[in-house]
């Protein structure tokens, strides 16, 4: 615009001068001046498309590919495509095209129709200026602006672990200040501890302890004012896991068929590593754990069980790789419970799930039909100590408020005396939920039984009068017997000594 304001000036100057000094020449001077104003517009004409070409800016992700374009060109023009100055790719004819020095190259295709240049996995070090050149148009050229995102531990991690995510930029031109923003698999925005900021090459930053439940694919934003940068890049975060809870309580009752049972998430996230595991129980009580089975999965998620002795029977079931491992006890008794503890080991670092197993019982005291006019004891019993939010109680169907007893808090036990029959449920309630119940039923015995029963007692108590009165004669009879046993050697000894006595007086 300068130039063009330059001229206009030395027009006006010519046109004053041609008035003054040239009066019968006007038709000559008006000629010249629009010659010089003609190469004037020419010359700005010309200066339009430099003026107007510029660098222009386009973004890439390390590891991903870029297509760079060369727009308005025509098929078959010949086009050139430099890095920096050194060629990377060049076409002249579908017979006549080749390839240059350039660091990308072996990387690099160009498309023939649209003469596109596509370089894959690209690198931090792909970034610089890009120029397409054609023989009849104006050199395109592209400031390339890369990208690299990397993730701790290759983007595998189990619960509880925190990731670093690095974001490094590299350039031509001045790198910016970025503004990062992370949305987790949910599009929910996160908000990660910045570790380092090497800024404003690189930046270190520290996710929040995930969880089997955050394993999905992630997005991470970058904002830059100036040069507008607005860059989305999105990576995927693997968490293997249980679906189950870390300690999970199971209940169940004595002579049930209970199936405890883990669930891995390795298919549902593609998990692509080998890992092992074991299944551990450790008794009620108890500080001895005895190994069940190991397990190991391949990368390929094929799952190979090992049981191993135990001191009780149980059945081992996995569906294929499926991912679930599950332990089958048929008539669980009392001896049964306890901590069934599952590890899983991957890269020298592990997790645990656990399932407790809480086993209830009924007992009567005594066992049998109820007799008119006697008690009976109900004992209901859980192999575990109770939490806070949890009780045992007594209830007769159909009874009365009186026909109730609950436990004491932390209490694995509440007894209830029964002088009636009927039908009687212990509950196991915990958080006003009835986990599990356990019924005892008390029957009346017949009249007749009551009868038999008196007799036998009566029979039984003349027996023992009669078999008492049988030792007491049996004992009187005895001291008799020794005492006449008694008088008859202290006879005979009087009488051999008298005999002695007369013996020796006929010899004097």
């Amino acid at each position: 615009m300068k130039r063009a304001s330059l001229g206009t000036d030395n027009i006006s100057a010519l046109q004053c001068t041609a008035r003054k000094n040239i009066p019968m020449k006007m038709e000559s001077c008006s000629m010249m001046v629009n010659r010089i104003l003609a190469v004037f517009l020419v010359m700005q004409l010309g200066l339009i498309p430099i003026m107007a070409q510029k660098e222009e800016l386009q973004t890439g992700i390390a590891g991903q590919k870029v297509i760079l374009n060369c727009k308005g060109i025509t098929h078959e023009a010949p086009v050139t495509w430099k890095y920096n100055a050194i060629v990377v790719r060049w076409f002249r004819s579908s017979h006549m095209k080749g390839k240059g020095k350039a660091p990308m190259t072996d990387r690099s295709e160009m498309d023939q129709n649209n003469k596109s240049l596509m370089v894959s996995d690209l690198r931090l070090s792909d970034a610089g200026s890009y120029s397409c050149e054609c023989e009849s148009r104006p050199v395109v050229t592209i400031s390339l602006h890369v990208f690299e995102l990397t993730i701790s531990l290759n983007g595998h991690f189990l619960p509880n672990e925190a990731p670093e995510l690095s974001i490094t930029q590299n350039s031509s031109d001045s790198q910016p200040d970025l503004s990062i923003r992370l949305f987790n698999n949910h599009n929910n925005t996160e908000t990660p501890e910045i570790l380092r900021k090497e800024a404003p090459r690189k930046y270190i930053l520290k996710l929040k302890k995930l969880q089997p439940k955050d394993s999905g694919t992630w997005r991470c934003h970058i904002h830059s004012d100036s040069p507008l940068i607005n860059q989305n890049i999105v990576f995927d975060l693997k968490v293997l896991g249980f679906q189950n809870p870390a300690l999970e309580r199971k209940y169940s009752t004595v002579d049930s068929t209970v199936n405890l049972s883990w669930h891995l998430n390795f298919q549902e996230i593609k998990w692509k590593e080998g890992f092992t595991g074991q299944l551990n129980w450790k008794p009620q009580g108890n500080t001895t754990s005895y190994m069940l089975f190991d397990f190991n999965v391949t990368a390929w998620g094929k799952q190979h069980v090992t049981k191993k002795s135990s001191p009780f029977l149980f059945e081992e079931n996995t569906t294929g790789s499926s991912g679930v491992l599950e332990v089958k006890l048929k008539k669980v008794q009392f001896k049964h419970s306890g901590q069934y503890q599952i590890q899983l080991v991957y890269n020298r670092r592990y997790i645990q799930s656990k399932i407790e197993l809480l086993v209830m019982k009924v007992l009567a005291n005594p066992v049998g039909p109820l007799a008119r006019g006697a008690e009976m004891t109900l004992l209901c019993q859980v192999s575990s100590p109770l939490p806070p939010n949890a009780h045992l109680c007594w209830e007769r169907v159909n009874g009365t408020q009186m026909d109730f007893k609950k436990s004491k808090q932390n209490e694995a036990k509440v007894e209830v005396t029964v002088s009636t029959a009927g039908l009687w449920n212990c509950h196991l309630i915990e958080d006003n939920n009835r986990k599990i119940s356990l019924n005892y039923t008390v029957e009346e015995a017949p009249v007749w039984i009551s009868y038999v029963v008196i007799g036998a007692s009566t029979g039984a108590s003349v027996l023992v009068f009669g078999i008492a009165c049988l030792c007491i004669i049996a004992g009187m009879s005895w001291q008799r017997r020794r005492q006449r046993a008694k008088r008859m050697a202290l006879a005979r000894q009087h009488w051999l000594e008298n005999r002695t006595c007369q013996c020796q007086h006929r010899l004097n």
